[in-house]
């Protein structure tokens, strides 16, 4: 079987260039090169015409949903995120951008090479915790099938948290620390970290104690 020739598009060094060794040791994976942010993967998918992008979805300049937009736009070239945020709306806007896999960043290696040439054959890949959370989000109605606000009937949730991160705040009521959090959600503990830090900012909580008592005073948990 032939190579899959890859390009990483990621704007940590660290990251990009651990990434390039990993797949450069795997079977059947050469990697072409790699980008430092979407508007260098754009350039230089055009140059070197990979079959895959493994692309990060934060970056400056251009974000990975721009970037995989654009490419779907000028190029065969196939798109898998690889990204540190498992959450719904960064799913959804990467597969409406065009991407055909979406990998969190705790992936193994033989699990990146093993969505890589499925990918680069035809087919799609979603880590599988991810698409069961997702399937779970759009079955409850959080978010509908066109990826837009669901039902009336789902619940509000104060100062703009999202459903997510109304879960995890639970799971902080409960006690759960953030590794415990994420073996619960089946995400990685980065991942949990993010959303701790996003709504500890939206509800002005100074620390997790705080947070707590918000919770319990707003209703979200009793």
């Amino acid at each position: 079987m032939s190579e899959v020739r890859v390009l990483i598009a990621d704007d940590q060094r660290v990251v990009r260039e651990g990434l390039a060794v990993l797949l450069d040791l795997l079977p059947g994976v050469e990697v072409v090169g790699t980008a430092a942010d979407g508007e260098q993967a754009v350039e230089l998918a055009v140059e070197l015409a990979p079959d895959v992008v493994l692309m990060d979805l934060r970056m400056p300049r251009c974000d990975g949903i721009e970037a995989t937009r654009r490419l779907r736009e000028r190029t065969e070239v196939q798109v898998i995120a690889l990204t540190t945020y498992a959450d719904d709306r960064s799913v959804l806007d990467a597969l409406r951008a065009g991407a055909r896999g979406y990998l969190t960043k705790d992936a193994g290696g033989e699990e990146i090479r093993r969505a890589l040439a499925q990918v680069a054959d035809g087919q799609a890949v979603i880590d599988p915790a991810v698409a069961h959370h997702l399937v779970d989000t759009i079955a409850t109605g959080a978010i509908g099938t066109t990826g837009t606000a669901g039902p009336a009937r789902a619940p509000r949730t104060p100062d703009g948290l999202t459903p997510r991160e109304v879960e995890v705040l639970a799971l902080i009521a409960e006690g759960l620390t953030n590794t415990e959090i994420a073996g619960r959600l089946f995400v990685s503990e980065a991942t949990v970290k993010s959303h701790v830090n996003h709504l500890l900012a939206k509800i002005g909580a100074r620390d997790r104690a705080q947070a707590v008592g918000y919770a319990y005073r707003t209703g979200l948990v009793r």
